[in-house]
């Protein structure tokens, strides 16, 4: 029996199909939108001015605790008040002494003046005038 010839046993591939000249392209399919999926809602509405005073609260629990923790472990905060004491104090008390008798005269002077007219001070005030600015000029040599 003669064989059969399959004609040559390897065959050629035909070439792949070019793509076509550019000619003008046509512009891709426009792609849908996907939305986000509406939030679900797990927990009931509440009112503004209710939640914000739940708000409040929480918060300040919170910053309770967060206190309380703090001075477990750092000890409990003190609050020390300073005075500091300015360079225009009074006078010492014998300084005061020394005033008031340099003005001696005119506190008298003031003081019978009160005596007298009680009802109308207005009368004394060059007296108390005259005073004060004999304390005036006093203070100022005692601190000289």
């Amino acid at each position: 029996m003669p064989r059969r010839s399959s004609g040559g046993g390897y065959r050629a591939r035909p070439a792949p199909a070019r793509p076509a000249p550019a000619r003008a392209r046509s512009p891709p399919p426009p792609q849908t939108v996907k939305h986000a999926p509406p939030p679900a809602t797990a927990q009931p509405q509440r009112s503004a001015i209710g939640s914000t005073i739940a708000d409040g609260m929480t918060w300040g629990a919170g910053n309770a605790i967060g206190h309380r923790v703090v001075d477990a472990i750092m000890g409990p905060r003190t609050i020390k008040h300073e005075t500091v004491v300015s360079e225009a104090a009074p006078a010492s008390p014998v300084a005061n002494s020394m005033a008031s008798a340099s003005c001696d005269t005119q506190s008298k002077a003031f003081q019978e003046c009160v005596n007298n007219y009680g009802s109308d001070i207005s009368k004394c005030q060059f007296y108390m005038d005259m005073l004060t600015e004999c304390k005036k000029n006093s203070g100022s040599m005692m601190a000289a």
